[in-house]
């Protein structure tokens, strides 16, 4: 794991980051995500009628699919010199390109694109993340992600 200081920081603006290992999206992730948020749609929970569906079986919910960005960050963790904390700080844009298959395999490519000092110690920075699905032409989804460290 790399750290940057406000020099450093500066030669990998604009460029990829890190890339995260394959996770395979099971049926059982789908279950447990359903159950914990409370989100039962058929389309994803039951196995025989989403055979019927355009989709030939379950897909995982959009929200899944973006909450593995945690998980998949840590191949592309930039930090400053000093850091003491760091925070998920929100999204700027997200859209859902393609449906996620049950069984289908993940990964997340980040860039990116701005590491600012907003206050003294205090970094805001934006990623550019893709997740891809192996195979497809289209990825799972696209997002503007940022965080925020605290450095000394």
């Amino acid at each position: 794991m790399a750290t940057y200081n406000r020099e450093t920081i500066k030669t990998i603006i604009g460029t990829e980051v890190g890339v995260s290992d394959w996770l395979t999206v099971t049926q059982d992730m789908v279950n447990q995500f359903a159950t914990l948020t409370r989100d039962p749609v058929e389309i994803h929970t039951n196995v025989e009628l989403a055979k019927r569906t355009p989709f030939g079986g379950t897909i995982a919910h959009g929200l899944l699919t973006l909450s593995l960005i945690g998980g998949f960050c840590t191949s592309a963790e930039v930090l400053m010199e000093g850091i003491t904390m760091g925070l998920n700080y929100g999204f700027d844009k997200v859209r859902f390109i393609a449906p996620v298959k049950t069984g289908s395999r993940l990964r997340g490519r980040f860039f990116l694109r701005t590491m600012e000092e907003k206050k003294p110690g205090q970094w805001v920075s934006t990623f550019d993340v893709t997740i891809e699905i192996e195979g497809e032409d289209k990825p799972a989804l696209v997002a503007e992600w940022l965080g925020m460290q605290y450095a000394n």
